[in-house]
């Protein structure tokens, strides 16, 4: 298979691989599909068993093989109507075109852009020509009948077994045939003639925006788009009934779809895809991304029988969808749910209550170095677990990206007997704990209040440094300014003694200068009057020496004794 063309314009190309990396890529029509892949699309599926089968379902061909079917071309409506009209002549049937040739005066008027309908004797007759059409000659009045103009542009016109239909990039038209055939029509168009039975639109799609939307019941994410095109048929006693005759799918980007066709299954990439043949079942959407989810396990019974409920984190990829719906899998969470409930069994059915009592999860910061009474549960969980997981997942087409628990619940009278001891002796732990963290603060505040009375002292200590400092230098400044003051009061005296010395040896020089006899007599006068005037008029002077000094004696003790007889009266 070197080449393929897919017809309905959207060419999608899947490489499926044995690893668990596997690459969805899509390709558009403007780059060529590389040979030695298989190919999944609008028209070619991988099977389950690996095969390169091609869909029925989405192929337009053959649509050109029912009589009077004309595909709308390039050169627009009227030349598939003109080629229509000379396949009609060429098998001797009435023509669909109506031979008049407009007139600008009087008549029916035909818009451009419009065509003309007439029912000319229950057969159709189209104007095409835009322009007015007088009244019909009076030989065949009664046959016909005009019933109005219709847009060339219109997406669906019927009319007497005429049956035009236009769709445009967005648009899909679903079309059931003479023969109760259903086709659909994308990105072109059509005119058919119907001889026996009718060309009946069933409806006009819009691909990009469809009405029912297809979430992950588990995680809830969209996983995409489906719209079912239905058919009313009569059945039996004039009952109608519906029947889905199309289903349309859009798939986002990273998800696919499944397909099953009697024991094979496909692969359908993302994009905008159709169904119309009835042995295709859509077996269900699925994302290609990371999903994530919180999963209960049930009740699973340790190895002295306490019932354990686990709470376990996944996060996983689905990557080759085909494996998982082969295995009978709606969704990947459905077949870990199983893989992980049969492990978990195996794993805690070894493992001691005792073991699990005091872990709760399961992470990269719940290493240890393997003395922890929890480390057989941590290892088993790392090891186990995670491997056995992993190659599971991966025969389901999943991988496994992280395995964590995240909470454990036991149950029973042996757990809650184990539970009550377990409080008792954590909350003896926690007392413990509590004794040591007051007694840690009470030694941290003694610490601080040491701490604090040593700044103190150092405080004080520094104060009367500065205090007996300041007496010192105050004590020495004083003995400074009195040293200096007695200094200067001694010089002071000694200048003045020098002064008054020097005076009285100047007056003394004088005295002696002085030879008159007369003046010599007047300053002993002088200093006589000096002398009354210092001790008053009353006192005597007695001479202290010589001849007169015996006489100063016995006047004074003649004072004395007048005075103590005074002092007795």
């Amino acid at each position: 298979m070197d080449s393929l063309s897919i017809a309905d314009g959207a060419t999608v190309v899947a490489r499926t691989v044995a690893n668990r990396n596997e690459l969805l890529t899509k390709h558009s029509d403007d780059f060529p599909i590389k040979p030695g892949y298989p190919f999944v699309g609008n028209g070619i599926g991988v099977t389950s068993k690996g095969k390169t089968v091609a869909h029925d379902f989405s192929k337009t061909d053959h649509v050109e093989d029912r009589p009077f079917f004309v595909p709308i071309g390039k050169d627009g409506v009227t030349a598939a109507l003109q080629k229509l009209d000379k396949q009609l002549q060429q098998t001797g049937r009435n023509n669909l075109l109506s031979k008049k040739s407009p007139v600008s005066w009087i008549g029916r008027e035909v818009p451009p852009g419009n065509i003309g309908l007439i029912n000319h004797g229950g057969l159709p007759k189209l104007l095409t020509r835009p322009g007015r059409y007088p009244g019909f000659p009076i030989r065949n009045w009664w046959a016909r009948r005009w019933c109005g103009t219709q847009g060339l542009s219109d997406t669906a016109i019927e009319f007497k077994g005429l049956t035009v239909v236009q769709v445009s990039q967005n648009q899909a038209a679903v079309v059931s045939d003479p023969q109760n055939h259903i086709f659909v029509i994308k990105n072109s168009g059509f005119v058919a003639y119907a001889v026996e039975g009718t060309y009946d639109v069933l409806a006009i799609v819009d691909q990009t925006h469809l009405s029912t939307s297809i979430k992950d019941t588990v995680t809830g994410a969209v996983l995409g788009w489906t719209y079912e095109v239905k058919m009313r048929s009569r059945v039996g006693a004039g009952r109608d009934q519906e029947y889905v005759v199309a289903l349309f799918l859009n798939i986002p980007a990273n998800n696919c779809a499944i397909l099953q066709r009697g024991d094979d299954l496909e692969l359908l990439p993302a994009g905008q895809h159709y169904i119309t043949n009835p042995n295709v079942t859509l077996r269900g959407l699925y994302t290609l991304g990371e999903n994530q989810l919180e999963m209960p396990t049930k009740d699973i019974f340790t190895r002295d029988q306490v019932p354990v409920g686990l709470r376990i984190y996944l996060k996983w990829q689905l990557v080759e969808p085909l494996k998982l719906t082969t295995h009978g899998y709606s969704t990947p969470y459905d077949a870990l749910r199983d893989k992980t409930q049969s492990i978990l069994t195996q794993i805690v059915a070894h493992l001691d209550y005792s073991s699990m009592v005091k872990q709760r999860s399961l992470g990269p910061d719940n290493l240890d170095d393997g003395t922890d009474p929890s480390s057989a549960f941590l290892d088993a969980l790392r090891t186990r677990a995670m491997d056995e997981m992993h190659e599971a997942a991966l025969e389901y087409g999943i991988v496994l990206k992280d395995l964590a628990v995240i909470d454990r619940q036991f149950k029973g009278e042996i757990a809650s007997t184990m539970d009550k001891l377990t409080t008792r002796a954590l909350e003896a732990q926690v007392e413990a704990a509590n004794v040591d963290r007051e007694n840690s603060n009470k030694v941290k505040q003694e610490e601080g209040a040491l701490a604090v009375a040593r700044i103190k002292a150092q405080a004080r200590n520094t104060q009367a440094d500065s205090e007996a400092y300041g007496v010192i230098a105050a004590a020495r400044a004083e003995a400074e300014r009195t040293k200096i003051e007695a200094l200067a009061q001694a010089e002071a005296i000694r200048l003045t003694a020098k002064a008054d010395a020097e005076a009285i040896r100047i007056k003394a020089t004088a005295d002696a200068e002085v030879v008159d006899q007369f003046a010599r007599e007047m300053e002993m006068r002088r200093v006589e009057v000096s002398r009354i005037q210092a001790f008053g008029n009353k006192a005597i002077f007695v001479p202290s020496d010589g001849p007169g000094s015996q006489m100063g004696g016995a006047m004074a003790m003649g004072m004395a004794a007048a005075m103590g007889n005074g002092a007795r009266k």
